[in-house]
């Protein structure tokens, strides 16, 4: 209980913004914890850490939490963080996006971040639904799902955002779920310390939105439904492909070591520098 409390002082606004808009139940909550543990365990000063978020129910964490912030517009918060981070390169910035806030409307600006490998740490809040402003589906809502936007059912097909990430060139990658909270945790903190882009996808749940209208369950409902459904990326190799039907990975997908864009403009500003008279 000590232990809570002084991150509760330490790391949230706690005299000014609770209580919180989520829904009761609602995994963002257990994401802010996560957030909050991850970067304590880096040691890294408050004053050097940035959080960017877009619009969305998962863009009220930079409400919360006690650092640099910046509450961005929807699918844009990617651009904000990129010119903070290429002003001031030795700040530790973390954006917070929904599935639809960072793979729809700012779908190209996340998979160019992640094709520069800009020094940035991306956290993607995946539940299925865009869940504050209605319960439209989203890219990542599964085919034949019902949304106030598919009354009749989703005739699009989900991709997959930890795996897009790893093809536009992420230096990381990672998934987790708010269920298994602990590897979170790890997780977010081996993203903040990952030199590179770095993605961690978070399979949530939302149940007011999503869950009530296919017939999910509660919270608690869905929350089970992740454990289950989550295999570890250890285990992957001794599964069959039977097995793995319908289910999904957890763990750090890909950990690679690749330029980062905010050296390679340095040397450019340098190269510049040293011989101005090649530019034209």
């Amino acid at each position: 209980m000590a232990e809570i409390t002084r991150l509760i002082h330490k790391y949230l606004r706690h005299d000014k913004k609770f209580p919180h808009v989520w829904c009761p139940g609602c995994g963002n909550g257990i994401l802010l914890g996560s957030l909050i543990r991850g970067i304590d365990r880096t040691g890294l000063e408050k004053d050097d850490i940035v959080i960017v978020s877009g619009i969305g129910c998962s863009g009220r964490i930079s409400v919360y939490v006690d650092f640099n912030t910046l509450h961005t517009t929807h699918g844009r918060a990617l651009t904000f963080a990129t010119g903070i981070k290429l002003a001031n390169p030795r700040l530790h910035v973390i954006v917070i996006m929904g599935d639809g806030d960072a793979t729809a409307i700012g779908g190209n600006h996340f998979i160019h971040a992640a094709r520069r490998n800009l020094n940035l740490t991306a956290i993607v809040v995946n539940n299925s639904i865009y869940g504050m402003t209605g319960g439209q589906y989203s890219p990542t809502t599964p085919y034949g799902a019902l949304a106030t936007t598919a009354l009749y059912g989703n005739i699009e097909h989900a991709f997959s955002i930890a795996e897009l990430a790893v093809m536009a060139g992420a230096g990381m990658v990672a998934r987790g779920t708010v269920y298994h909270a602990s590897l979170l945790d790890d997780l977010i903190e081996k993203a903040i310390m990952k030199r590179g882009f770095s993605v961690v996808e978070v399979i949530s749940h939302c149940h007011t939105q999503y869950g009530r209208r296919n017939l999910m369950g509660d919270a608690v409902e869905m929350m089970r439904r992740q454990k289950e459904s989550a295999v570890k990326i250890e285990k992957v190799a001794s599964m069959s492909e039977e097995e793995l039907q319908g289910r999904f990975t957890i763990g750090i997908l890909v950990d690679r070591d690749l330029p980062i864009y905010t050296h390679e403009y340095r040397k450019i500003r340098e190269a510049a520098r040293a011989a101005p008279s090649r530019i034209r």
